[in-house]
């Protein structure tokens, strides 16, 4: 009995909520809308074919950076015995820039400290003392917890060598 009397109010609510058509104006206006004929689209404009910059200017001297002094090159030339071993295998470092490569990390292995030197490819390498890397003969003098310092056998243009000490620090993301 009860279950028919909830079958009845179902159908008389169902009933009661379906009467008249409440949306006549908006189906009229969407019918309007879709009668109408339609606006043209402009074509996308081709897009200019983007060209990468190639920057040749990494191998001269920095703007910043003192000239340097011929005078001082020929004094140092006529002192110095500095010569790269050039009879010396070459380590797989040394085929990167040394402003190309990051120390990302030490590791202290039988009291020996390693630093982590990332290449341009994004491989990372242990490094210690006396190790090489960088195309101008760098050898590896000190490694610390946060850099390791190089110094760097660079050709003065004629027949003589120098010493440049270089460091690099290490990169800390934040």
């Amino acid at each position: 009995m009860f279950s028919r009397w909830v079958l009845a109010a179902s159908v008389a609510s169902l009933v009661a909520c379906s009467g008249g058509n409440q949306y006549a104006d908006l189906d009229a206006f969407v019918a309007e809308k879709r009668a109408a004929p339609s606006g043209q689209i402009t074509p996308i404009p081709a897009l200019k074919a983007y060209r990468a910059f190639s920057y040749t200017a990494s191998g001269l001297r920095a703007p910043f950076n003192r000239p340097v002094d011929v005078k001082e090159i020929a004094r140092l030339e006529a002192t110095s015995n500095i010569k790269p071993d050039l009879k010396r295998e070459k380590e797989f470092l040394e085929q990167f820039s040394l402003d190309s490569m990051t120390v990302v990390g030490t590791v202290r292995l039988d009291g020996v400290l390693w630093a982590l030197v990332k290449d341009p490819d994004g491989g990372v390498h242990r490094v210690r003392k006396n190790n090489y890397l960088g195309r101008n003969y760098g050898k590896i003098i000190d490694v610390a917890e946060n850099y390791l310092t190089v110094v760097e056998i660079v050709s003065t243009g004629g027949d003589g060598w120098v010493e440049r000490p270089r460091s690099l620090e290490l990169k800390v993301r934040k």
